[in-house]
């Protein structure tokens, strides 16, 4: 079980009653940065059996949509919690700290000019002038930036500079919407990547003139800590500024940052706005703000760089959640080698922000409980960061966007809308193309038309149906009080053979069975075989469906006449004329011939208490047929293209190497039912065979498939 750090969960809990957002991970990763930007202003360090000293310092990237309480959240550990720190930090500790090492580099460079025979002044002179040369050379860097939000390299190095001569204080960038600034900033950021580890970055050489003289490289480091936040889709844009974030991340980021991401907004319910009201003003709330406050004034006080001990037995710990975590990382693709990097570097920053948290509890030394805090944010950490990899790719976006769309929408209105949506028309037309595959393999179905040249787009996200609740509307008057029902397929019977009552597809407004009071929203196609088409041969056609028949009251055993009955795969909501359009585009499909008054939305069939029969195999796909899309335009055109009779079609689209045999049966026996002679019957059984890709063997299909059918011929007398 996870847990997580006292203190900071204490910030937590007031942030999220302050803010009216629960997402306790956003504001965990938010204090995570905090504690550790004061840690490592007060030079905390970790001393480590393996790596030596390791300064306390962390990097954050936390994004959530916008009006969330990003900035709101930011305000009060700023104003509220950190100023407390801050106050005493630069007017006292900053101040007294840089005096004192700023005499140490002078006795020190004073020493090195005597020993070298540099200068001929006494030592408490030559150190009185170095120590002179330090303070100017102080004073001119400028005012210590306890934190910025932007910058450049050689103003990074120069503020470096200051922190080395006073040998106090850190690094704090805090990049707000990230998204809009990052390309900017991407300079600085490349330098932060170079300073997380060990707090030191290589010099620049440059060269040196009478005006512009080579300084003499101070010793030590500088630890820094990096915040960045803003909302997922201008980071994540599909475009320029997020090819750039992953090249940061592939270039080391990904293992340097603790990551919070959400793209819902997490606000909190209350019953009403006085019960919200009164919990934002709670007493109790208060008082754990002035704790919080007093905690955060009383960290400028702790004694000054302290060096954080770790024992062998939680070394050996650390390193053992190391080796889990690089196993875990052998499990991943190999294209997925910045998910490598995060997971194998993960207890690196389990220890950078456990000595965050030994700092925040007075601690001399990380203990497993420290360790375990951190694991905790650090696992909740990685699990954002592979919920951020995963986010929806621009034709994902395009998809939903579409799905969403009430109305249908034109190029124009889909570039004014989406900023990823941009190119040339080949790019867009690509981008179309993916999200309308992607929308076939998860339930969205986007639709294309074309009028005086412009096109049209609308989607749908599609419900798969449950076939123990269906749509059916039933009445035993022939236009009014047709009520809705929802059996389930199994009991379709008892309204197909009720005496007296009709039933329809659709439910209707006032229940009027009127086209124009159609409520769209389908499962079942509904058909009409009125005696062109036997049941036998229908079942044997149909076999690998799901079905019902149920006999009409003209049916006889020389006629079959019946109503034909198949569950879709989802629910639809079809305009009138598009349900005329799906329906017909069934009708194209079958491969015997149906009435086609059944396209029309508001037909309604007679039930009539005759024979009925179920059959269980698959559900039909309903995006075979819906117009306007994809999936359509590929069925119509394979149709199209068959050049053969719709049986043969049929059977041809539904044989593979591994029902060959099974099919060729079949074909045989619904050309037997249908009395052809035996001789044109292995005719056309030999052309059929011959043109599929890979035919049955001449063998297996003369001692198999004729012997079988002659056999049923010899039977029937035919």
């Amino acid at each position: 079980m996870k847990k997580y750090h006292p203190f900071s969960e204490s910030i937590v809990d007031v942030l999220v009653h302050k803010v009216n957002n629960g997402n306790r991970h956003f504001f965990r990763i938010l204090s995570a940065y905090y504690l550790s930007k004061v840690a490592s202003m007060m030079r905390c360090n970790i001393q480590t059996n393996d790596r030596g000293v390791v300064p306390v310092n962390t990097y954050v990237l936390n994004l959530m949509v916008s009006g969330t309480g990003k900035g709101h959240s930011t305000n009060i550990l700023e104003r509220d919690f950190l100023d407390h720190f801050k106050t005493k930090f630069l007017n006292t500790v900053f101040p007294l700290k840089a005096e004192e090492h700023i005499q140490i580099l002078a006795g020190e460079r004073a020493q090195t000019k005597i020993n070298n025979k540099q200068s001929i002044l006494p030592l408490s002179e030559e150190t009185s002038l170095q120590q002179d040369k330090f303070q100017k050379h102080f004073d001119r860097l400028g005012e210590l930036a306890f934190s910025f939000d932007s910058g450049t390299a050689p103003a990074v190095k120069q503020m470096r500079e200051k922190l080395l001569l006073a040998s106090a204080g850190s690094m704090n960038l805090e990049l707000d919407e990230v998204g809009s600034n990052m390309s900017a900033n991407v300079e600085v950021l490349n330098t932060f990547l170079e300073l997380y580890d060990m707090g030191r970055i290589k010099q620049k050489l440059i060269k040196n003139t009478l005006e512009n003289i080579r300084s003499e490289e101070l010793p030590g480091n500088t630890p820094t800590n990096l915040m960045m936040f803003g909302t997922p889709t201008k980071l994540l844009d599909g475009g320029k500024t997020e090819e750039e974030f992953k090249q940061l991340l592939e270039t080391g980021y990904a293992r340097r940052l603790l990551i919070g991401y959400t793209v819902d907004n997490h606000r909190i319910k209350y019953p009403s706005a006085k019960a919200r009201y009164l919990q934002m003003v709670d007493t109790k709330l208060t008082t754990s703000m002035q704790t919080i406050q007093s905690k955060f004034a009383s960290f400028a006080t702790r004694p000054f760089n302290p060096v954080l001990q770790i024992s062998e037995e939680n070394s050996i710990y650390l390193i053992e959640y190391q080796m889990k975590c690089e196993d875990l990382a052998e499990h991943f693709k190999e294209h997925m080698a910045v998910h490598k990097a995060e997971m194998i570097h993960r207890y690196y920053k389990v220890l950078k922000l456990a000595g965050a948290y030994a700092f925040t509890d007075n601690s001399t030394e990380i203990t497993r409980d420290h360790l375990d805090y951190a694991i905790s944010v650090v696992e909740d950490s990685g699990e954002a960061f592979h919920t951020m990899m995963r986010k929806q790719g621009p034709y994902e976006r395009l998809a939903h966007y579409l799905a969403d769309c009430s109305n249908e929408v034109t190029q124009h209105e889909l570039i004014e809308e989406l900023p990823f949506y941009k190119g040339s028309e080949s790019q867009r037309k690509d981008l179309m193309t993916l999200a309308m595959s992607f929308g076939y393999k998860n339930n969205i179905i986007i639709r294309k038309r074309t009028m005086d040249d412009i096109d049209f787009f609308s989607g749908e996200t599609l419900t798969e149906i449950d076939m123990n609740k269906l749509t059916a509307s039933v009445s035993t008057d022939i236009a009014y009080h047709y009520k809705t029902t929802n059996p389930p397929f199994t009991k379709l019977h008892k309204i197909t053979t009720a005496k007296g009552w009709n039933y329809t597809a659709h439910s209707f407004i006032n229940d009027h069975r009127v086209g124009d009071n159609a409520i769209p929203g389908f499962d079942l196609i509904i058909l009409d075989c009125d005696g062109d088409v036997t049941i036998p041969i229908v079942k044997t056609l149909l076999e690998d469906y799901t079905f019902m028949i149920s006999t009409t009251k003209r049916h006889t055993d020389q006629i079959n006449r019946f109503r034909l009955i198949l569950p879709m795969s989802h629910h639809l909501k079809l305009s009138s004329d598009d349900y005329s359009r799906f329906m017909a585009n069934v009708f194209e499909w079958l491969p015997f011939p149906v009435d086609e008054g059944a396209k029309d939305i508001a037909r309604k069939w007679a039930s009539h208490p005759g024979h009925y029969e179920y059959n269980s195999g698959g559900i039909l796909d309903a995006t075979l047929f819906i117009p306007e899309t994809k999936r359509s335009d590929e069925t119509k055109a394979y149709i199209g293209a068959a050049g053969v009779t719709n049986i043969e079609r049929w059977f041809k689209s539904h044989t593979t190497k591994g029902n060959r045999a099974t099919h060729l049966y079949r074909y045989g026996m619904v050309m037997v039912d249908a009395g052809l002679p035996l001789e044109e019957i292995i005719r056309k059984l030999e052309t059929f065979n011959k043109s599929l890709e890979s035919p049955l063997p001449e063998d297996q299909f003369r001692h198999s498939t004729i012997k079988s059918i002659s056999k049923e011929v010899h039977k029937r007398g035919t």
